[in-house]
Protein backbone atom coordinates (compact mmCIF):
# COMPACT_ATOMS: atom_id res chain seq x y z
CA UNK A 1 0.00 0.00 0.00
CA UNK A 2 0.98 3.00 -0.72
CA UNK A 3 1.42 6.38 2.13
CA UNK A 4 -0.23 9.52 1.70
CA UNK A 5 0.76 12.31 3.54
CA UNK A 6 -1.52 12.75 6.64
CA UNK A 7 -2.55 15.85 5.35
CA UNK A 8 -3.52 14.94 1.81
CA UNK A 9 -7.11 15.85 0.89
CA UNK A 10 -9.45 12.92 0.33
CA UNK A 11 -12.33 14.74 -1.24
CA UNK A 12 -11.31 13.52 -4.66
CA UNK A 13 -11.51 9.82 -3.25
CA UNK A 14 -14.39 7.80 -5.17
CA UNK A 15 -16.45 5.60 -3.19
CA UNK A 16 -18.84 3.05 -4.32
CA UNK A 17 -22.57 3.86 -4.82
CA UNK A 18 -23.56 2.08 -1.29
CA UNK A 19 -21.05 4.24 0.45
CA UNK A 20 -19.52 1.10 2.31
CA UNK A 21 -15.85 1.51 0.95
CA UNK A 22 -13.83 4.04 -0.53
CA UNK A 23 -11.68 3.48 -3.50
CA UNK A 24 -7.85 5.37 -3.85
CA UNK A 25 -5.64 4.23 -6.35
CA UNK A 26 -7.64 1.54 -7.92
CA UNK A 27 -8.06 -0.41 -4.30
CA UNK A 28 -11.15 -0.70 -2.49
CA UNK A 29 -11.18 0.37 1.76
CA UNK A 30 -14.01 0.27 3.83
CA UNK A 31 -15.21 3.60 4.82
CA UNK A 32 -15.03 5.01 8.10
CA UNK A 33 -18.94 4.86 9.52
CA UNK A 34 -20.94 7.84 8.62
CA UNK A 35 -22.89 8.12 11.76
CA UNK A 36 -19.92 8.71 13.88
CA UNK A 37 -20.02 12.07 14.93
CA UNK A 38 -17.42 14.63 13.80
CA UNK A 39 -15.82 15.41 17.24
CA UNK A 40 -15.55 11.70 18.13
CA UNK A 41 -14.07 10.85 14.79
CA UNK A 42 -11.45 13.38 14.87
CA UNK A 43 -10.55 12.08 18.44
CA UNK A 44 -10.28 8.42 16.35
CA UNK A 45 -8.23 9.87 13.45
CA UNK A 46 -5.67 11.61 16.10
CA UNK A 47 -5.43 8.22 18.00
CA UNK A 48 -4.76 6.19 15.16
CA UNK A 49 -2.44 8.45 13.32
CA UNK A 50 -0.46 8.17 16.72
CA UNK A 51 -0.84 4.46 17.12
CA UNK A 52 0.79 4.51 13.31
CA UNK A 53 3.17 6.87 14.69
CA UNK A 54 4.20 4.02 17.04
CA UNK A 55 4.31 1.33 14.88
CA UNK A 56 7.07 3.12 12.99
CA UNK A 57 9.13 3.90 16.08
CA UNK A 58 8.95 0.22 17.23
CA UNK A 59 9.45 -1.50 13.66
CA UNK A 60 11.32 -4.57 14.44
CA UNK A 61 11.29 -4.78 18.47
CA UNK A 62 9.50 -5.77 20.51
CA UNK A 63 7.23 -3.32 21.01
CA UNK A 64 6.05 -3.51 17.27
CA UNK A 65 2.93 -5.84 17.84
CA UNK A 66 1.33 -3.47 20.69
CA UNK A 67 1.77 -0.64 18.67
CA UNK A 68 0.02 -2.78 15.48
CA UNK A 69 -2.67 -4.03 18.17
CA UNK A 70 -3.41 -0.07 18.34
CA UNK A 71 -4.22 0.62 15.26
CA UNK A 72 -6.46 -2.20 14.75
CA UNK A 73 -8.30 -0.54 17.84
CA UNK A 74 -8.73 2.82 16.47
CA UNK A 75 -9.59 1.25 12.86
CA UNK A 76 -12.50 -1.07 14.33
CA UNK A 77 -13.37 2.02 16.46
CA UNK A 78 -14.22 3.50 13.01
CA UNK A 79 -15.62 1.44 11.33
CA UNK A 80 -12.82 0.65 8.93
CA UNK A 81 -12.26 -2.67 10.14
CA UNK A 82 -13.67 -5.81 12.79
CA UNK A 83 -16.97 -8.30 11.88
CA UNK A 84 -19.84 -7.92 11.32
CA UNK A 85 -19.03 -4.14 9.50
CA UNK A 86 -20.53 -0.89 10.23
CA UNK A 87 -23.25 -0.97 7.65
CA UNK A 88 -24.45 -4.83 9.53
CA UNK A 89 -24.31 -3.39 12.57
CA UNK A 90 -27.92 -1.61 14.90
CA UNK A 91 -27.60 1.48 15.81
CA UNK A 92 -26.57 0.66 19.14
CA UNK A 93 -23.56 -2.01 18.08
CA UNK A 94 -22.49 1.30 16.42
CA UNK A 95 -22.18 3.89 19.00
CA UNK A 96 -20.96 1.30 21.28
CA UNK A 97 -18.10 0.64 19.15
CA UNK A 98 -17.20 3.98 18.53
CA UNK A 99 -17.89 5.37 21.68
CA UNK A 100 -15.22 2.41 23.41
CA UNK A 101 -12.27 3.90 24.98
CA UNK A 102 -8.89 3.42 22.71
CA UNK A 103 -5.73 4.45 24.57
CA UNK A 104 -3.42 6.57 23.01
CA UNK A 105 0.30 4.92 23.19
Amino acid sequence: MALRSLWHDRSGDESTDDGHYVVIDGRRWRATDPAIPETRRQELVDVLMAWRREVGRTRGTDEESAARAGVQAAKVALGERGTPPWWEQSEDERRRRWSAAVALP
